[in-house]
């Protein structure tokens, strides 16, 4: 932070010395509307101008989620619903529209466990196999042009 200051410094003093913008941006490696800002803070509050501001937003949005929004979330978590049918059953219920993100973030915010799902497996499938070659034939025909056809076959 302090070596940030320091250059800084050295490129107002730099400009002081010589009052040429373009050697000094040329010198230093910085552009010409950076090099400005700089001298403009400097003149304005001295050493302590040339520090780096944050960056931070001085007033955030409203919140999004009240806590009754959290409760009704909750509520239905409980009847272990997933995060969409939640969306649905706010905006039937409770006339409220809430992304499935911020209903996510709800319910990690309040340490609740995702829903375990079973995968279900199939059953295996029954093949259509013959002993001898020939007993089962699948033909197709398809009509290329006027007087000609094309038959494919295949064997099971």
């Amino acid at each position: 932070m302090q070596s940030e200051v320091k250059t800084r410094l050295r490129w107002v003093k730099l400009y002081e010395e010589t009052h040429d913008a373009e050697l000094v941006c040329r010198r230093c490696g910085v552009s010409r509307p950076t090099l400005e800002k700089w001298l403009r803070r400097y003149r304005k509050f001295g050493e302590e101008g040339l520090k780096s501001l944050s960056h931070r937003p001085g007033v955030f949005p409203k919140r999004k989620v009240t806590a009754q929004h959290e409760q009704w979330i909750l509520e239905l978590r409980k009847r272990r619903l997933g995060t969409r049918r939640i969306q649905n059953e706010l905006k039937r219920e409770y006339d409220c529209s809430l992304s499935r993100e911020t209903i996510h973030k709800v319910l990690t915010k309040n340490n609740v466990k995702p829903l375990v799902t079973t995968r279900r497996i199939r059953k295996s499938f029954k093949r259509y196999e013959r002993a001898i070659p020939g007993e089962r034939i699948q033909m197709d025909t398809c009509k290329i042009a006027p007087g000609i056809y094309q038959y494919t076959a295949v064997d099971d």
